[in-house]
């Protein structure tokens, strides 16, 4: 007995090696083929404290020039006001309406007018002119950019428009964008978002 134990304890280490390093391959192996599989890849998820833009919406930041500005209240949909007093209407877009007493509040308009509040109020955003500087009512004319994180931004007309809060309302000479939010129109009523599959 205590002969072989002398005898036999290489050959149970030997097998108990053996055992583990083909216990390793088979690990190796395993996780080798199966991070090829396409659609099992695994990634550390992205907090997203900004709205989803599509890559139409979004800009790089260093590229977009106006004049920064702190936004103290969202009137509607489609006007603000800022913190020293102006008030500006978004260039190209019309929301349905909410705050005229003239009129009821419009389907959607809501929705568009708490979409802009949870988008734009107590925020920082960069207001760039077209040709024309103010309105009838005297408000400033101006597209909005807002700034994202990693140096992107939203362009707000935009985004509105393409996610159904608007419809494109155009008033030449401003008419800057005015391919691209068409465009944005366009997608957003192909896909009933927002008010073109609550309203029509």
């Amino acid at each position: 007995m205590e002969g072989c134990m002398v005898k036999c304890l290489p050959k149970s280490l030997l097998i108990s090696f053996l055992v583990i390093i083909t216990g390793f391959g088979f690990l190796w192996f395993g996780l080798q083929s199966t991070s090829k599989e396409p659609g099992l890849t695994f990634e550390v998820p992205q907090i997203e404290t900004s709205p989803i833009a599509t890559v139409s919406a979004s800009e790089n930041v260093i590229g977009i020039e106006g004049e920064r500005v702190l936004v103290s209240k969202v009137v509607d949909g489609d006007t603000i006001q800022l913190t020293n007093g102006k008030t500006v209407r978004l260039i190209g877009i019309d929301t349905p309406e909410t705050v005229d007493p003239r009129r009821p509040v419009g389907c959607f308009g809501k929705e568009a007018s708490n979409e802009a509040k949870k988008l734009l109020a107590g925020k920082e955003v960069i207001l760039q002119k077209d040709i024309s500087e103010t309105d009838k009512y005297k408000r400033l004319l101006r597209y909005i950019f807002l700034p994202l994180q990693n140096n992107q931004t939203l362009f707000v007309n935009d985004y509105l428009v393409r996610e159904g809060f608007a419809k494109v309302l155009t008033y030449p000479p401003d008419v800057k964008y005015n391919e691209q939010l068409r465009q944005a129109e366009k997608e957003a009523r192909e896909g009933n978002r927002g008010l073109w599959g609550r309203c029509y």
